[in-house]
Formats: structure tokens, C-alpha cells, sequence
């Protein structure tokens, strides 16, 4: 095949960064002077924000408002990608590599476009993307091809052309079902989808290596 262009997932795959969205409300309690339960983050994570934000003023007797301790965990989770979020092994020597062949590139991610870029710029990939597109300013999340078409649209290439780099099984699919070639990345926040990403995704990656730039680019 022949790839005119590469669209990315940020958290899970470029960044090692899905920590976060188990534990910013445990960083936010620490951050107070709070020490949380140890499975605080299964207890949260089938709650809204402000159900959560509910739970944790009653479980840990907080006086301040349900407002101030959603920003607190919200300013947990920017902080992190400001100076903590790091990237997986490799990245960046394997996107040299994909530039140096021409091959223009995009991000597609369903965070917070200040947290993806500040995070970018601070480990020094930025320049490789055209653009970012994130699925809030789309309109819809990675359970539907929109953020892909667009982003192909970006790099002026059909889905036959392009490869898309995933870890989690839901965005493989929409991916593969909208027609692009998929690149599953393991990742250890998804690793209970490792082997159904293995069957579906057009390629695996369980690391960034140049062997796989070269399976990737024909030669």
C-alpha cells in the first residue's frame, strides 16, 4: 500500500499519558491534604464529574463547593500534561523517520486541545503535525469516523492512503469501518483489548521501531 499520510491518537498512544484519567481525583485529594481510598478510581469511573465531585465532598467531609472541586481535579489533569505527561518509547525517532520520508501527519484526540498541544511542545513533537483535531471541536467522539474524515480531508489523501495509530479497540474500528488502514498500539490501559485489536487492526505495534517504519513504508 502506499501511505500519503498518518493521522494519531495522542493519550495512549503518542503519550503515555491514560494515567491520568484514573487518578486525578486521587491527585486532586492529595493535592488538599487528603489521602484517598485505593480504589477510589473504580468508584469513580462510571460517575459524571459532578457525581463524583458529590462523592468526593461527602466521603471526605470537604467544605468548599461542588464548582471549586471539579476545577481542582480539572487543574490535576492539565498540570500533568503541562509537566508530567511523557512519551512512549520511540516517538519521537519514529516520527523523524515517517517525516523524513514526506509522509505529512496529523492528531486526532479526544482531549483538550491546550493539554495535547502544551504537552506536545514540552516534549518537542509539535513540529511534526500539520494540525490537531480534537473531537470536541468536531462534534462527535471516535465512536464515529468524523475526526478521521476530516483530518484526512487535512492531509488531501482518501483512507486507502492513510494509516491510522490507536490503542483502544473502539477507535480501531471506527477507523477500519470508515476505510482507513489501522495501526493498533498496545498500551497497558487497554491491554484486556490486546488481542481483539490484534485481529482487527492492519498492523500491531507493540513499540516504535524502525523495523516498523520500514514494514509501514514498503522497504
Amino acid at each position: 500500500m502506499t501511505i500519503k499520510g498518518i493521522i494519531w491518537d495522542a493519550d495512549g498512544t503518542l503519550l503515555d499519558s491514560m494515567e491520568i484519567w484514573e487518578n486525578a481525583g486521587a491527585r486532586y485529594l492529595r493535592s488538599i491534604g487528603k489521602v484517598p481510598e485505593e480504589n477510589l478510581s473504580e468508584i469513580l469511573y462510571p460517575m459524571t464529574m459532578a457525581e463524583g465531585a458529590a462523592y468526593v465532598k461527602e466521603r471526605y467531609c470537604l467544605t468548599v463547593p461542588l464548582d471549586v472541586i471539579i476545577q481542582g481535579v480539572l487543574d490535576a489533569v492539565r498540570d500533568f500534561y503541562f509537566y508530567e505527561a511523557r512519551l512512549k518509547t520511540g516517538v519521537k525517532e519514529f516520527l523523524a523517520v515517517m517525516r523524513e520520508r514526506g509522509i505529512l501527519m496529523a492528531a486526532a484526540t479526544a482531549s483538550s486541545r491546550e493539554h495535547v498541544e502544551a504537552a506536545f511542545r514540552r516534549l518537542g513533537i509539535d513540529g511534526y503535525f500539520g494540525r490537531i483535531f480534537t473531537c470536541a471541536e468536531v462534534g462527535a467522539g471516535k465512536r464515529y469516523p468524523l475526526i478521521y474524515e476530516r483530518a484526512a480531508g487535512y492531509l488531501g489523501a482518501k483512507p486507502g492512503e492513510i494509516l491510522v495509530f490507536e490503542d483502544v479497540l473502539y477507535a480501531v474500528e471506527t477507523a477500519k469501518g470508515a476505510g482507513f488502514h489501522t495501526v493498533g498500539v498496545y498500551d497497558r490501559f487497554s491491554a484486556g483489548e490486546t488481542d481483539k485489536i490484534k485481529s482487527l487492526a492492519d498492523v500491531y505495534a507493540r513499540e516504535f521501531t524502525k523495523e516498523l517504519a520500514e514494514h509501514l513504508c514498503g522497504r
